[in-house]
């Protein structure tokens, strides 16, 4: 990202972007700075192109003609699908576009294999946007309170950022109610964390799984419920299931090696107060009992996938399975 910024900065621009990876906040901070840095306000030396299915020769005949009494045109094309499937012809065509036309590319998902990825590295510059880390996080969450004239500790940091999770976006919701909420006072306290901060779906998932292995199927069943209330589908849920055993796995088998939670951290790169997490529920559980669960997340997972199962019933055998 210094690249970008740097460019920004500069006012120096490559000939192509591309932004991808998960974290969508930064996907979007970058694409509107970028866009506000090489065009601003000027629409007649700007185009936009949405989701899959675009007509490939009409972005062509648009950035093959020059800017209109500007220097440069910028043309963004978001969530393509061009970096997962062989577009040949714009692969083909990019390293003819005129140094006039400025070309950037918002991706969900994308394949660094891909010929049209390469080339997009070779003629300009592709930055993945990942999920940050907790020291990261914290003081960009930190800058945003200071701006607003509030202090917090780094305890109350950490259980703030253990309720909302490492999404960018809705850390900044959060930041935005607990501002709110104590309108009138320097200091950020825990028990306004606790007052206000909403449970993001990862730490249901977390008690998801906690119920699952403790055979509280109750409690389990009522957790998936509040998920698919939440419009959460039933394959992204068991998805991260399978991502929260296989987490427990991989902290179980680091602790029966004696390393501490940093150091564990560092190794799975996951933030500390994840693995803080993580950790005491590993100590309840063995190795074994972790493995048969995490064998049967990828039976389901199979299951749905050839049609043999309906993706709700899926998961619902996977909480009431016991071992």
């Amino acid at each position: 990202m210094q690249v970008l910024n740097q460019d920004i900065r500069e006012q120096t621009w490559k000939r192509m972007y591309l932004l991808y990876g998960e974290e969508t906040f930064l996907k979007n901070s970058y694409k509107n700075r970028l866009k506000e840095a090489i065009v601003g306000d000027d629409t007649m030396n700007f185009s936009y192109f949405e989701g899959k299915g675009l007509d490939v020769e009409e972005l062509i005949r648009i950035a093959d003609t020059m800017p209109f009494f500007a220097e440069r045109r910028l043309i963004l094309v978001e969530d393509s699908g061009f970096f997962k499937t062989a577009c040949e012809t714009l692969a083909n065509y990019l390293p003819s576009m005129p140094d006039t036309t400025c070309l950037l590319f918002v991706e969900s998902e994308v394949d660094k294999r891909g010929r049209l990825f390469k080339r997009v590295k070779e003629l300009g510059y592709a930055a993945e946007m990942e999920r940050q880390d907790a020291a990261q996080l914290a003081k960009w969450a930190g800058g945003i309170l200071a701006r607003e004239g509030k202090k917090i500790t780094g305890r109350t940091m950490d259980l703030f950022l253990s309720m909302t999770g490492d999404d960018m976006e809705h850390i900044r919701m959060e930041l935005e109610k607990v501002v709110s909420y104590t309108l009138g006072r320097e200091v950020i306290t825990d028990e306004d964390v606790r007052a206000v901060c909403t449970v993001q779906v990862t730490n249901k998932i977390f008690d998801m799984v906690a119920a699952i292995v403790n055979r509280q199927t109750k409690k389990a069943m009522d957790l998936y419920e509040d998920l698919l209330t939440l419009k959460e589908p039933p394959m992204r849920i068991l998805f991260l299931i399978a991502r929260q055993f296989n987490q427990l796995m991989q902290v179980k088998e680091l602790m029966t090696k004696g390393l501490d939670k940093g150091t564990i951290a560092s190794k799975l790169k996951l933030q500390p107060f994840v693995v803080g997490k993580i950790m005491p529920q590993a100590r309840q559980f063995s190795g074994e009992q972790i493995l048969s669960y995490v064998n049967l997340c990828v039976d389901m997972e199979e299951a749905v996938k050839s049609g043999r199962l309906q993706d709700r019933l899926a998961v619902e055998l996977l909480i009431t399975k016991r071992y």
